[in-house]
């Protein structure tokens, strides 16, 4: 097993302004390392990251979540197995794919989007990240929710609070204090309004998570407000960096941009491409549950280990020039890009596969389509290059753009 002197630290200043480099070398040379301030095992082979994420000999839990998301969401989902994980799944899943998507959620979908282009949509320019993509999902949600949009604010505040929490890798108590308070703010604001709610059903996402049975069991309060705080988050932070990086890599690769721009049926590629080459979050961790054989050498269990999506999705021994983004590659299967099935790591698999893949499609679809036709000649701002910020999640945090208003017929 490799030490992490051979690469920089995860937590350094280097490794956050490009981690890229970083991920090579740990695949190439220590793909199995001991980080002693996270007290975690990285891993960064995509072979050995497919592994973990697929699971299929019960090798890997997600125990870890006890301590690194419960604390600011409560028990959720993500932390059940067996019988107990297949029926909560059970209860929220139809909610995110089939008649309720289609029917329900994308005109709610449509709306939001169209709504926040029409801020700018006459002015000739625009930052994509805090003009739309940091406002569109968690708009969305709090719709699909029935909540109120004018708490919007609160719920950026919250979200972005909670990402802080789980990315706090060096434990800073400030961010974990703050991550507790989002919590127990979060509960204040949302059990009232699920009591409500179970008084009198609606149409809402909200009502169905409260009225939903699989096999006798409900969803407690707890299990609703844990969830709804998991899909703000996870839906919130994960959508808002995947369009700013979207368009970030459109925009740097030209000829592509003009490609989709062209044929729309384009962006699920557009969009898988940069799940896999810039994917909004860039580690995910477990636990062993058994002593564990993987490249570079032995782990123990009963082990945290952090599995960096980022650089598997660039092995080279997976994807062909793998530093180069190319919506028109052929070794990313883009009808399997978004489900259980998917060969990129950026929503995990097995059963812990993101259970919200099918509506961020939907969003990015929708969001992108919107703003290529209110911006069609859309340009980088003069002398703006984008850079991607973050460790644990990583993406734009501005995206300043120029365009030509599109005059009414």
């Amino acid at each position: 097993m490799s030490t992490a002197q051979q690469v920089p630290d995860i937590l350094s200043p280097e490794f956050a302004a490009d981690p890229y480099p970083a991920y090579r070398l740990m695949r190439d040379a220590a793909p199995l390392i001991w980080h002693e301030a996270t007290q975690s095992y990285i891993i960064s082979r995509y072979e050995d990251v497919e592994r973990v994420f697929k699971d299929k000999s019960g090798e890997f839990t997600t125990d870890n979540y006890d301590w690194q998301i419960e604390p600011v969401h409560g028990k959720t989902i993500l932390q059940l197995s067996g019988r107990e994980h297949a029926v909560r799944r059970a209860l929220v899943a139809p909610a995110f794919r089939g008649a309720d998507l289609q029917e329900k959620f994308l005109p709610v979908i449509e709306r939001n989007s169209r709504e926040l282009i029409d801020t700018f949509r006459n002015s000739g320019s625009a930052d994509l990240v805090n003009d739309y993509a940091t406002r569109f999902p968690v708009n969305v949600i709090a719709d699909m929710l029935g909540l109120d949009k004018a708490d919007h604010a609160r719920f950026h505040h919250w979200y972005t609070s909670v990402i802080a929490f789980l990315g706090n890798l060096s434990g800073d108590p400030e961010v974990a204090a703050a991550g507790e308070r989002t919590r127990v703010e979060f509960a204040e604001y949302m059990l009232p309004i699920i009591q409500e709610r179970r008084e009198n059903l609606g149409d809402d996402l909200l009502s169905t998570l409260c009225a939903a049975e699989v096999d006798g069991v409900r969803m407690s309060d707890e299990d609703i407000k844990a969830f709804c705080s998991l899909l703000l988050a996870a839906g919130g932070d994960t959508t808002d960096k995947a369009i700013a990086s979207i368009f970030a890599n459109l925009l740097l690769h030209p000829d592509q941009l003009a490609a989709v721009r062209a044929n729309r049926d384009l962006i699920p590629r557009a969009f898988a491409e940069t799940l896999r080459y810039t994917p909004p979050v860039h580690m995910i961790m477990r636990q062993s549950a058994t002593e564990v054989k993987l490249s570079g050498g032995t782990i123990p269990a009963g082990v945290t280990v952090t599995c960096l999506i980022g650089a598997a999705n660039r092995d080279e021994s997976r994807y062909r020039d793998p530093d180069r983004f190319d919506i028109f590659r052929d070794d990313l299967t883009t009808t399997t890009a978004f489900s259980a099935a998917a060969d990129h790591l950026a929503f995990a698999l097995g059963r812990h596969f993101c259970v919200g893949a099918l509506l961020a499609k939907a969003e990015v679809e929708i969001g992108v389509s919107q703003l290529l036709d209110a911006m069609p000649d859309i340009r980088l701002a003069d002398g703006f290059d984008p850079v991607e910020e973050g460790v644990f999640t990583r993406g734009p945090q501005r995206l300043p753009v120029r365009f030509t208003p599109v005059t009414a017929a």
